[in-house]
C-alpha cells in the first residue's frame, strides 16, 4: 500500500505536470491571479473550517504551523481552478456551462471521499462530501466572475 506522504508527494506531481502541460504560455499571467484568488478563498475557508474542527488534516506538510491543509488550501485546489478558469467554455450554451461545473466539482469531490476514506491526509469530522461539493461549486463560480472581472472577459469571447 502507497504511504500518505508518497500519495500527496504524487498528487504534487501530478498537480505540477497537468499545470505545466495545460497551461498555455501565453496564459501564465492569467493563471497566477486566478490561483491566487482561488488561494485567497480556500486558505481562508480551510483555516475556519479546521479551527471549527469540521475537517481535520492528520498528515500535514507544516504540521506546527496551521491546523488547515497547505497541500490542499494552498496547491491542489488553486492548481485545478486555474484549470477550470482557463478552459472554461465561455459562450457556449448554459448546459454545456453547467455540466462543466458538475464534471469538475463531481471529479474533485469523489476524490476528496477517496482520499477521506482510504486515507490519514483528511478526516471529516462535521463535514460531509455535498458540503466539499457546494464549496466547490461556490468557490469556482466566484473565481469565474473575479477572472472575467479582472481580464474584462465579456460574454460573448
Amino acid at each position: 500500500m502507497i504511504s500518505d506522504t508518497l500519495l500527496l508527494i504524487l498528487a504534487w506531481g501530478i498537480t505540477s505536470v497537468l499545470l505545466l502541460l495545460y497551461v498555455p504560455k501565453e496564459k501564465i499571467r492569467e493563471s497566477f491571479v486566478i490561483f491566487m484568488f482561488k488561494q485567497l478563498m480556500t486558505w481562508l475557508i480551510g483555516l475556519v473550517v479546521a479551527e471549527l474542527k469540521l475537517l481535520e488534516y492528520p498528515i500535514r506538510s507544516f504540521a506546527y504551523a496551521t491546523k488547515a491543509s497547505f497541500d490542499f488550501e494552498y496547491f491542489f485546489y488553486p492548481s485545478f481552478c486555474v484549470l477550470f478558469n482557463l478552459y472554461y467554455p465561455e459562450g457556449k450554451r448554459i448546459s454545456q456551462q453547467i455540466l462543466y461545473y458538475f464534471y469538475y466539482c463531481t471529479v474533485l469531490t469523489m476524490i476528496e471521499v477517496l482520499v477521506e476514506k482510504y486515507t490519514n491526509i483528511l478526516e471529516y469530522l462535521n463535514w460531509t462530501w455535498y458540503i466539499t461539493y457546494i464549496s466547490f461549486a461556490i468557490t469556482f463560480y466566484l473565481s469565474h466572475l473575479f477572472y472575467r472581472w479582472f481580464f474584462k472577459i465579456d460574454n460573448n469571447n
